[in-house]
């Protein structure tokens, strides 16, 4: 499959609800802080949409078996919007938590769906770039999802920006709704049983074990660093400086905008010199960054260690998905691809929890630091421990075959 085929598809729906959860980057944690908890719970607040998509990554690799991409799409689609529209109601912090983690169980069917969706259709000289794309416009939402969340907390409320937020979702679903083919995999063939695919994956676990688990430790903390970010920047921005949500909101958009503009390089890198050379000096470049948030005395100060941050993560655009998908086995890439999320997810969970939890006990410094280890680790390890799974198709090893099939939609 040509790249312009993921356009409607994938990209563009991916781009509205990119948009959508972007406006909460702002938004979320002042209206979390608002309510009156600690910065612990304002951390299980941020981290409760990773934490729902955490518990279902795992059984959404499943569910695409059983019920197809489309279906998962659209049902992830539907959960993200409902668990978005929610927080506009008047809710206790416990409830606020509850729909955040049903938007998160909606992400990780949503996200698995169409990750899925590239691994299986485009070739895997085109993949690193179709990903890195995949990333990159995941990163719009980023890029003005900041900025008009915050910008409308502060001229209405911050339950204005989450149903503008909410409506962008339904847009999300419209098209995917129209524009994800009703029929996509009836040309695939079927490879066997559930139980079959699930014992390929064990199989593929015990035959790489030692490739996999320094992958999986990279992803871990890999995301861990991406994550935890979302939260250290707004609460050093509210707490340390006194900044109000849409001056945060700015400086979380103009570092994506850097952040964004890295998302083409970041693919050519990965498709024509290797996985590795886009990964490695993203994480290390991200951890400057956040090492540099501690002495950010002013607006400006924040905002230069944002830019940092931005042009690190930008850099890596896409390149844990792409290092999923080439592991991924072929004939069970959505059980796989749940684990390899899973992974992910709990870094995810882990990087703001672990800003809230160290920043109650010894202040937003020491959760900088954490999280600068966190992406020094993720580098190191990436660099030194994990293979290189940039091949060409000829000469592809069983662990990075990731053309893998899914059998079709039931009744499609």
């Amino acid at each position: 499959m040509r790249r312009s085929a993921l356009v409607l598809p994938v990209y563009l729906p991916t781009a509205l609800l990119a948009l959508a959860q972007g406006l909460l980057l702002a938004t979320l944690p002042f209206h979390a802080d608002s309510l009156g908890v600690s910065l612990t719970f304002v951390s299980v607040i941020v981290s409760a949409a990773a934490i729902g998509t955490l518990v279902t990554d795992v059984p959404a690799g499943a569910l695409l078996f059983r019920i197809g991409l489309r279906r998962s799409m659209l049902l992830g689609a539907s959960l993200v919007v409902v668990g978005t529209l929610s927080l506009a109601l008047p809710l206790n912090p416990g409830q606020v938590v509850s729909v955040r983690v049903l938007a998160g169980i909606g992400t990780a069917l949503w996200g698995l769906s169409r990750h899925a969706y590239i691994a299986q259709t485009v070739d895997i000289s085109n993949r690193g770039r179709s990903i890195a794309v995949f990333g990159g416009i995941n990163r719009i939402g980023v890029f003005g999802g900041p900025a008009i969340g915050g910008a409308i907390a502060t001229v209405a409320s911050t339950t204005a920006s989450f149903l503008v937020a909410g409506l962008m979702g339904l847009l999300a679903l419209g098209a995917a709704m129209a524009f994800i083919p009703d029929d996509h995999g009836q040309a695939m063939e079927r490879r066997g049983t559930g139980r079959k695919r699930w014992d390929l994956v064990g199989k593929t676990l015990r035959t790489h074990s030692t490739d996999l688990v320094a992958a999986a430790i990279a992803q871990l903390f890999a995301q861990m660093i991406r994550q935890g970010r979302q939260l250290l920047i707004p609460l050093v921005g509210a707490r340390q400086l006194g900044l109000n949500p849409a001056e945060v909101g700015t400086i979380m958009t103009v570092s994506a905008v850097v952040d964004m503009s890295m998302f083409f390089p970041a693919g050519v890198l990965m498709d024509r010199f290797g996985r590795k050379f886009a990964s490695v000096p993203s994480f290390a470049v991200m951890a400057l960054g956040i090492g540099m948030v501690p002495f950010a005395g002013s607006f400006g100060g924040l905002m230069i260690a944002g830019l940092v941050i931005g042009l690190g993560n930008g850099l890596g655009s896409g390149s844990m998905m792409t290092l999923g998908a080439d592991l991924a086995p072929k004939g069970a890439t959505g059980e796989f691809l749940g684990i390899w999320r899973l992974i992910g997810d709990i870094g995810m969970v882990a990087g703001p929890l672990a800003v809230g939890i160290i920043a109650s006990q010894v202040g937003l410094t020491g959760s900088a630091i954490a999280l600068m280890i966190a992406g020094l680790l993720a580098s190191a390890t990436l660099l030194f421990l994990v293979k290189e799974t940039r091949v060409s198709e000829s000469h592809r090893r069983p662990l990075t075959s990731a053309t893998a099939e899914l059998p079709p939609s039931p009744g499609d």
